[in-house]
């Protein structure tokens, strides 16, 4: 993002003070979180088609034939990446579960379930493994957090391992320049840019701003 599409440092603090207003963080993540996934999903999924090395590595290293959870799974990049598994990926976004239906659509090895990440619709110690990558900091709060995290071990079987990874900002090298002491919950300002060119070299469409939580 750059030019006058990104949002200025006093837009983004005017949209942290509307998050920090809302008391409820159900509300908070309803709307700076699930609202902002419904809108961007396709965008989203789009830019999101890389698998992280490390997830994939988890995820060859299974034994043949385990039952597998992918909680707040997005498109679903990482459903399929060993087909000697079955996988059942959920995510709170009807958009971007729609969109790993698109995308896997025809895949025998895997199924796809709108649920909230507190209250995983599965039986409890079930699953032999699960993978939670780059959702948990969704949460507004930390109690929430933790709250997420147990519903995912709840899921596995005795002995069942599972993956999470969140966003950490404390790299000195981060392009959002981070430093010791700052805040690490932010809002992230999302660019959407549905503009393109007629065919009299004009533009259409329009560019929309939205601010997710985390």
């Amino acid at each position: 993002m750059s030019g006058k599409l990104q949002p200025t440092a006093e837009e983004i603090n005017e949209e942290t003070s509307k998050f920090q207003a809302i008391s409820n963080p159900q509300l908070q993540e309803s709307e700076y979180v699930h609202d902002v996934y419904n809108h961007i999903a396709n965008h989203f999924s789009q830019t999101r088609y890389k698998p992280w090395p490390i997830v994939t590595d988890f995820l060859e290293t299974r034994d043949k034939y385990s039952l597998g959870l992918d909680v707040g799974c997005g498109n679903g990049k990482y459903l399929n990446i060993n087909s000697k598994l079955y996988m059942i990926g959920s995510d709170h976004s009807s958009g971007l579960v729609n969109q790993a239906k698109s995308l896997h659509k025809g895949e025998i090895n895997n199924d796809l379930v709108l649920s909230d990440g507190l209250t995983l619709p599965h039986p409890t110690g079930l699953f032999d493994f699960a993978i939670s990558i780059a959702v948990i900091h969704h949460f507004s709060t930390e109690e929430r957090r933790i709250q997420a995290i147990v519903e995912i071990l709840r899921c596995l079987h005795k002995g069942g391992q599972a993956l999470i990874y969140c966003w950490a900002l404390e790299q000195e090298n981060s392009r959002r320049g981070w430093k010791e002491g700052m805040d690490q919950d932010v809002l992230v300002p999302w660019v959407l840019n549905t503009r393109t060119r007629t065919r009299k070299g004009k533009r259409a469409g329009k560019t929309t701003r939205n601010f997710k939580w985390a």
